[in-house]
């Protein structure tokens, strides 16, 4: 079994980076899902539930990391305008380690485990559902191969919660979020905000530390930082459009300096392709709208570019920043391709697919999800898109100029039809009505049976795409 392998990396920063706090005191700790892949990964898979509710329900310190939780400090803009009273209002930073795998650096972070300085009047909780939503979320993301938090622990709390969106009182839950960083933009923004040049230059040293270690010698470390988040960036916002993801908050405070997606709640994925389909109802203007995604990507990274003027100028970090568009259009078909399973050809011909199988999506009201579920491996799932309830869409005159360019592309290696689940006539989706019918059960009679089993039917799908921990 792998070893455990603390770390106090942020610690180092400083005081002025966190606050000690303490976990709310639960009346009771229920575990309902336990991520045991990324548990054997990071050495905790021998824990037994005992064990594991004493860290992740009680937050018991595990041995070598923080002795007390850490509530980060940060600012950002929410929808646009900007707020100084953020911060981790109610989680905090409970433990880090490295990964066995790769070395990198992981935040054990939490969601709903009481109040600390920056709740700002909340009650520092998480609902139940919206812990089971999370879940579903990070789960779904994983197996179509966007870079996400994990769901790592959930277990419910035992208290009774009111809640002005959803019916109340509702039982609670604390979320264990598995991630390799809760550094945010908003965190270089809060810096930027009080003028403190000194903590901003040590937050930069700390990231390329940390995260980003290749840059050590960078003559300009603020701009090459820069560029390597700006690609990370970009790259996320690549994999939501090829994924049919509607993050639905993506303020400052929510968009993190390895570009991983995290942080779920009004989510949504398309249940067929709508530039203008939004995830929040109280995101009345659409900012945050499906196809607005990458464009608020790219406006949240100017923020970043401008928390780095002191350390830098505008004219060697204007080229860092505007390298997003580029990036974005080269990952996008390559996103879009590996979602098909299909090998990339040449830059140009790639784009022209893309476009013509937007086109496509756009004029038909094709489901999302099945489009890339009946063609994967291209030309090799003619048969199977033919059986397919969306095959009516295929036969039309609007899909030809999308079969044409498709012969021209042969399968991955990885394409993988002989398994399982492409054996099937429909993909396992996680549309809204989806998610609700899952938590109905939960909520009437406590039956997590619908949740259990379509953990399994992403397990399969993530099988199927060869998605690895």
């Amino acid at each position: 079994m792998t070893r455990f392998i603390p770390s106090i990396a942020h610690q180092a920063l400083g005081d002025d980076f966190f606050d000690a706090v303490a976990p709310a005191d639960f009346p009771q700790t229920v575990l309902r899902h336990r991520d045991q892949r990324w548990a054997d990964r990071i050495g905790l898979g021998d824990l037994d539930e005992g064990a594991w509710l004493s860290h992740f329900g009680r937050f018991d310190p595990l041995p070598g990391s923080f002795p007390e939780p850490l509530a980060l400090r940060y600012h950002g803009h929410q929808f646009r305008s900007y707020n100084p009273e953020l911060g981790d209002g109610r989680g905090f930073l409970f433990a880090q380690c490295i990964d066995s795998v790769d070395r990198r650096l992981l935040d054990l972070g939490t969601k709903g485990t009481g109040k600390t300085p920056w709740s700002r009047g909340g009650d520092g909780r998480l609902t139940l559902k919206g812990g089971v939503r999370e879940v579903l979320a990070s789960e779904m993301l994983e197996a179509l191969g966007v870079y996400t938090s994990k769901s790592f622990s959930l277990v419910e709390t035992g208290e009774q919660l009111w809640r002005g969106d959803e019916p109340s009182p509702t039982r609670s839950a604390v979320l264990t979020r598995l991630s390799h960083s809760h550094i945010r933009i908003g965190t270089f923004q809060r810096l930027a905000y009080l003028e403190d040049n000194a903590n901003l230059i040590r937050l930069v040293d700390h990231c390329i530390a940390h995260y980003y270690p290749d840059l050590a010698g960078a003559p300009d470390r603020a701009v090459a930082l820069l560029e390597a988040v700006v690609a990370q960036v970009a790259r996320l916002g690549a994999q939501w459009i090829a994924a049919g993801f509607v993050h639905g908050v993506l303020n400052t405070d929510n968009i993190n300096i390895t570009g991983e997606s995290f942080d779920y709640g009004p989510w949504r994925f398309l249940p067929e392709y709508d530039p203008d389909f939004t995830a929040a109802y109280f995101d009345e203007t659409g900012l945050y709208a499906f196809g607005r995604q990458p464009d608020t990507l790219a406006w949240n990274l100017t923020r970043l570019a401008e928390c780095l003027l002191p350390l830098s100028s505008i004219e060697k970090l204007e080229p860092a920043l505007n390298t997003v568009w580029p990036i974005f259009r080269e990952e996008l078909p390559r996103q879009i391709l590996r979602r098909l399973g299909l090998q990339p050809r040449e830059v140009e011909q790639d784009g022209a697919f893309v476009t013509a199988l937007f086109g496509f999506l756009s004029e038909s009201k094709a489901p999302y999800e099945q489009f890339f579920f009946d063609w994967r491996g291209g030309a090799l799932s003619t048969m199977r898109a033919a059986q397919s309830p969306s095959a009516d869409h295929y036969a039309s005159a609007a899909f030809r100029p999308v079969a044409d360019l498709m012969e021209a592309y042969g399968p991955a290696d990885d394409v993988n039809l002989e398994h399982p689940y492409f054996a099937r006539r429909t993909p396992r989706t996680m549309l809204i009505e989806e998610v609700e019918a899952i938590w109905a059960p939960i909520a009437e009679r406590d039956d997590w049976s619908l949740f259990h089993a379509a953990l399994d039917e992403i397990a399969l799908m993530r099988a199927a795409y060869g998605i690895e921990p």
